[in-house]
């Protein structure tokens, strides 16, 4: 029997069968992007969409688009489907093949798409590559190369291999070590061709690579062999004209089953070009980062430039406002001292002369400079927030509804003032008198603003301060309440608003005010926890909203004693008061007072001395102290340490100027008071007997 024609026919097919094994791996070697793709009909019609059946590594990395296989064009990109199916169709339609360039933004490239129709015509199938056009005339000559190699499959491999700037190809048979290449790679490596048909050894193939490069190669290949895989590896090789050139093998290395390295096939890349540009780009980042270096310092140093200007500028406002501030003081105050030391020099001068019927209306004129002066330096305490306060839980309704017929009067009868009160108004924790003034101060404003008459509203409401408003109002998000006093007057510049709260700055002419009246209540307002808007438009009239925190408890039933002429009302019973203050004349003065009221007095000038007083057996029905004092412990210190033995001891503190945080941020102990010097002697007097009445 014959057994010749078997034996041909498993030849071929083996042959055939380690051809598709070569040409698959040259396919999945080369770095660029081809796909076959299977047309189907759906319900947008014949030939309406297609799916990916088969595409290389490449793909994803020139489109940018991952896992098409097994996808349709519409859930890839629903958008331009219409356009690529139209594309693509045709081709499958008339047997043209086709070739465009397109900007794929998803992968960052101009990429070159050919499509070609797979034969026969009846698989519906289209062959797509993606390569870069940079390349195009070298990717053409690799076309030509590799014809004479594709003769199974031919148009599949012949597109795979023009992908990128393929300028030769090899197939190394491992196990036989027989290293076969084309023609375009011979001719890279300065090879005989015929040579390279017949199989080289690795020494003769790199013989021409650079000698500074070689020792790199033998190890990249070397690795890739022992762990398969993936290969790519730039280096330089001698050409026919004696220069070196960068090129780039690509390849890739299969291993048997058993771990025993087969194939290693792959493709050489013109990257001469390439990394010329990167050269180009390594430079010009180089120069780039110089340039930023350099442009930070300059900028570094305008910037300290600036901060330095702008400290200066700082400098200079300041100083013009410590300006502005001590020259409106000075101005006031001589006028006031010039009232108080005339009538106190015409007081002496009639006394010495015998003439009292004269005496009364001097007293009178330096009690009212006196009374001018402290509401003076209570407006600048106010405006530098270190007044001392005495805040009380206070319902504002009922204070603007005591205040309403005072403020009629105080405005005149040719402006109407109408009061509006929120129903359920939340409680403020604010010092009454202090928020009083403040009323009186707007609603004065409000009146010279209407010159021809008009009205004053006076409203409060319960205010929820978000996020923004907080940003935009300067002030912390919270609960608030606001009393707001609006007129119908002239109106605010917004120039005039932006200095409105400023020291001694004022619209009216010269002598009809002294300019601290807004910045009082803005310090007022700001040491309460809270803040004050101006809302105003030329000629449509000013709102003027003060906002003050809401406060969790009880309001007080206490209410504001307004008349400061009350006798002074006296003592029976021997109660015994110590006065600790290191001013000599302010000691004198209380201990007079008291002891035309019957009391007993005791003087100590300092904490040292009132503490030790404090300390003994002495009875003492009541301390009055000032709250800055020498000798180591202030006011509040020393009264602390006397409750240490005398609980329920009663403390009235008398101070000019104070932080709240001295005495408790205006949060005393029951059975501590606070009063504001200069006071009048009738209001401290009526303020010593409530006290002294209240602990027998």
């Amino acid at each position: 029997m014959n057994h010749a024609p078997d034996f041909e026919s498993r030849n071929i097919a083996t042959t055939a069968e380690a051809e598709r094994a070569r040409y698959h791996a040259l396919f999945n070697a080369i770095d660029d992007g081809f796909c076959i793709i299977e047309f189907f009909d759906g319900p947008h019609g014949p030939l309406s969409d297609y799916v990916h059946t088969e595409a290389n590594p490449g793909y994803e990395r020139h489109t940018g688009i991952a896992g098409v296989v097994g996808k349709t064009l519409r859930e890839i990109d629903p958008i331009e489907a219409d356009r690529w199916i139209e594309l693509y169709g045709s081709v499958l339609r008339t047997g043209e093949p086709i070739r465009f360039e397109r900007y794929f933004l998803t992968a960052g490239r101009h990429i070159e798409v050919s499509a070609a129709r797979v034969e026969p015509a009846s698989l519906r199938q289209v062959s797509v590559l993606f390569r870069d056009v940079s390349a195009r005339k070298k990717a053409e000559e690799a076309l030509r190369a590799s014809e004479a190699l594709a003769r199974v499959n031919s148009e599949r491999v012949q597109l795979a291999l023009a992908a990128g700037a393929i300028i030769g190809t090899w197939f190394w048979d491992l196990p036989n070590d027989r290293f076969t290449v084309d023609e375009p790679f011979a001719h890279v490596f300065g090879l005989d061709p015929a040579q390279g048909r017949d199989g080289l050894s690795l020494a003769q193939v790199i013989a021409n690579v650079h000698p500074d490069d070689r020792g790199g190669l033998i190890h990249a290949i070397s690795d890739v062999i022992q762990r398969g895989g993936h290969y790519a590896h730039q280096y330089r090789v001698r050409r026919a004209d004696g220069r070196y050139y960068w090129i780039e093998a690509n390849g890739r290395v299969d291993h048997g089953p058993d771990g025993t390295p087969l194939s290693f096939p792959g493709v050489l890349l013109d990257v001469e070009e390439r990394r010329a540009v990167e050269a180009e780009r390594d430079r010009a980042a180089a120069s780039l980062r110089a340039l930023n270096d350099t442009l930070e310092q300059r900028v570094i140093e305008r910037t300290a430039e600036l901060m330095r200007a702008e400290e200066q500028l700082r400098q200079a406002q300041k100083m013009e406002a410590v300006g502005q501030l001590t020259g409106g003081l000075a101005h006031d105050f001589n006028n006031l001292l010039a009232g108080v030391s005339g009538s106190l020099q015409l007081l002496s001068i009639r006394l010495s002369q015998g003439r009292l019927a004269d005496v009364d209306k001097y007293v009178v004129a330096a009690q009212g400079a006196v009374r001018r002066a402290a509401a003076l330096t209570h407006r600048l305490l106010a405006f530098s927030r270190r007044q001392t306060l005495d805040p009380r839980s206070t319902d504002v309704n009922a204070l603007v509804n005591g205040m309403t017929d005072l403020i009629q009067r105080t405005v005149g009868p040719g402006i109407k003032v109408e009061a509006i009160g929120v129903a359920g108004l939340w409680p403020a924790l604010v010092d009454a008198g202090q928020l009083e003034n403040a009323l009186l101060n707007l609603c004065i404003n409000a009146r010279d603003a209407m010159p021809n008459g008009g009205r004053i509203t006076i409203e409060t409401a319960n205010k929820w301060i978000d996020r923004s408003a907080a940003h935009s109002h300067d002030m912390p998000e919270g609960q608030y309440l606001s009393l707001c006093v609006t007129d119908t007057g002239t109106g605010m510049s917004p120039d005039v608003i932006a200095k409105a709260f400023d020291p001694f700055f004022t619209t009216k002419p010269m002598g009809m005010g002294t300019g601290l009246g807004l910045s009082m209540i803005y310090g007022f307002a700001k040491q309460s926890g809270g803040q004050v808007r101006i809302y105003s438009e030329v000629g449509q009239g000013t709102t003027v909203c003060i906002y003050l925190p809401r406060f969790y408890g009880d309001v007080d039933s206490q209410t504001l004693d307004h008349d400061a002429d009350s006798p002074i009302a006296g003592t029976e019973a021997g109660e015994t008061i110590l006065v600790v203050d290191d001013e000599p004349s302010v000691r004198m003065l209380i201990t007079d007072v008291l002891e035309e009221l019957g009391y007993t007095v005791i003087e100590a000038a300092d904490s040292v001395a009132g503490l030790r007083l404090l300390q003994s057996n002495v009875r003492i029905d009541l301390l009055v102290s000032d709250v800055g004092l020498p000798g180591g412990m202030n006011g509040r210190q020393m009264a602390d340490a006397a409750r240490q033995t005398r609980p329920g001891l009663k403390v009235l503190f008398i101070t000019g100027y104070a932080e709240n945080s001295i005495i408790g941020n205006g949060h005393l102990e029951p059975g501590m008071q606070v009063m504001t010097k200069p006071f009048a002697l009738e209001t401290f007097s009526a303020r010593v007997r409530e006290m002294v009445d209240a602990s027998s």
